[in-house]
């Protein structure tokens, strides 16, 4: 891939400056911040042209993790080098980092006050929503045939029956896609993109007994899973945190969901609510730090293997299984989460409407997150009989 010359690289300064504001204002998901970045530094700064600004985002979708930061990251090495990547990448993070770690000190000591339920039991069922418009629009991008449909039917099924881990369908749905639409007499390259989330679920067993050790090594791993969208992540998410370790209850776990969806930035800043819920700052610290961590090794250790290879029928075939089963576990999780989130007639209505309005208009996740806890607070107080006899409370 062609890149800068170092006589166009520089300007540190102004790079901070710019993925501190993306940070800040970056709605709308990883589409919409990827194509601002697109309109701002290909149209507007000409940090990069067209052809480069396609193949970063070409690159990025062919590895594990969230799209928007990891083309920030990519963006800024290309722009600064390798210390840009550090720097424009942390900077992008720091506004999410910041928002979320505060509404998660809110959370922890307003969290048993009646009204901050009454906001989430009308949130969760449009999270529900929002997780389901955001797969059907991951579908349209990435789904070509039959065998990655196949693929996703059967990601759904395990992930919704067994809660199997994610990681094991990804790495088998990329061998999948090897052996049909590769070249499996030349798999040296795909098969070192399947050693990198292989690689992750051998992390856990080594976790120490401190609970920011725990922290840190469950993330680092789920960094490593998030194929095809940040959404990925909450399948994975759901089974650590609420069966595996126990750390949150179904109820918590879909608040955390909402604040990443409702925050500025990726859906993967989930993992900074959820930290300060287990173990205070710190906790959400080590999260955010094991989260993103991954996106920036694998941009600055493995995009330059990819672009050297990203034409090589084994690295498309691993990436097109890979992606289905995305979109399998994706839609699992929306079942296990809606069994929590859907509990009488008023939350199936909110999760059919929000679905409808966000199929008919482009409703920003923020306000549809806003008018459904205003839904929430006004019905909370009128059903909350209704809600306590269905056991969700």
């Amino acid at each position: 891939m062609t890149t800068t010359t170092t006589s166009e690289r520089g300007g540190m300064g102004e790079l901070v400056r710019y993925f501190l504001k993306l940070g800040f204002l970056g709605f709308g998901g990883p589409v919409a911040l990827v194509g601002q970045m697109e309109r701002e530094l290909v149209d507007g700064k000409k940090w990069l042209s067209k052809e480069q600004m396609r193949e970063v985002i070409a690159i990025c979708q062919s590895l594990p993790g969230p799209l928007a930061i990891q083309v920030g990251i990519y963006i800024a090495y290309l722009r600064c080098g390798f210390w840009g990547a550090w720097a424009g990448g942390w900077a992008f993070i720091l506004p999410n980092f910041v928002i979320v770690a505060a509404l998660g000190a809110l959370y922890v000591y307003l969290g048993d006050l009646q009204p901050v339920t009454s906001i989430f039991y009308g949130v969760s069922p449009a999270v529900i929503a929002l997780i389901l418009h955001s797969c059907y629009r991951l579908a349209r991008l990435g789904m070509e045939d039959w065998l990655q449909w196949i693929i996703a039917g059967i990601c759904l099924v395990v992930t919704v029956i067994l809660q199997a881990e994610v990681a094991l369908l990804f790495i088998g749905a990329g061998i999948v896609g090897i052996v049909y639409y590769g070249n499996v007499r030349r798999p040296p390259v795909a098969m070192q993109l399947a050693v990198i989330p292989a690689a992750a679920p051998a992390v856990a067993p080594a976790a120490t007994g401190s609970t920011l050790g725990k922290l840190l090594l469950f993330f680092l791993k789920a960094g490593s899973l998030t194929f095809g969208s940040g959404l990925v992540i909450v399948p994975f998410l759901e089974q650590g945190l609420v069966q595996q370790f126990g750390w949150l209850n179904e109820r918590e776990f879909l608040v955390a969901v909402a604040i990443g969806m409702m925050s500025p930035g990726p859906v993967v800043i989930t993992a900074t609510f959820v930290g300060y819920l287990v173990a205070g700052f710190w906790g959400s610290l080590v999260s955010t730090i094991g989260i993103f961590l991954p996106s920036f090794l694998l941009v600055l250790i493995v995009a330059p293997l990819l672009a050297r290879h990203r034409k090589n029928p084994n690295v498309q075939g691993f990436v097109k299984g890979a992606y289905a089963a995305a979109i399998g576990t994706i839609l699992g999780a929306c079942i296990l989460l809606g069994r929590i989130a859907v509990g009488d007639w008023l939350t199936a209505l909110v999760a059919v409407v929000s679905l409808a309005v966000l199929f008919r208009w482009k409703v920003s996740n923020p306000l549809l997150i806003a008018v459904t806890a205003v839904i929430g607070l006004i019905a909370y107080p009128i059903l909350q009989p209704a809600w306590v006899l269905t056991g969700l409370k």
